[in-house]
């Protein structure tokens, strides 16, 4: 699926790749700044979440539970120095647990993403829109 957007259509774009029916691990490759983060809000609202969602990029991972208490996890590796930190932190209890995991900067742990995984390409056109390719 590819799609070209501006931010203020995110909402209809995260509903669009849930329909689309991905892999509930979802690596999320872009350039900072691109709207990831803003894009997993918009996916972690779209599955029923009410909190608020931010970046973790400090606590590697947040964790929101949706209104019919399923979990939510988005991690942030970003500050990773290694795939051991990831290991030690327990990724692969989160990853491997049948809930959504949103993965921004997974280029760090390549060796540790589970084989059925999507994969988001968010990049920003000359004129500030976004193009967005689900695989």
């Amino acid at each position: 699926m590819e799609i070209l957007f501006s931010i203020d259509e995110i909402q209809d774009v995260a509903r669009k790749i849930i329909s689309e029916n991905p892999n509930k691990v979802i690596l999320f490759h872009g350039n900072m700044g691109v709207g990831k983060t803003t894009l997993i809000k918009a996916l972690s609202k779209e599955l029923g979440v009410h909190d608020a969602t931010s970046s973790p990029t400090f606590s590697l991972v947040n964790e929101y539970k949706t209104n019919d208490n399923r979990l939510v996890y988005h991690f942030d590796v970003y500050r990773l120095k290694s795939e051991t930190e990831a290991l030690d932190m327990g990724i692969d209890e989160y990853l491997y647990s049948g809930n959504w995991c949103f993965i921004e900067w997974a280029e760090k742990i390549p060796n540790l993403i589970p084989e059925a995984h999507s994969v988001i390409n968010l990049t920003q056109t000359a004129d500030g829109k976004r193009h967005l390719r689900l695989t």
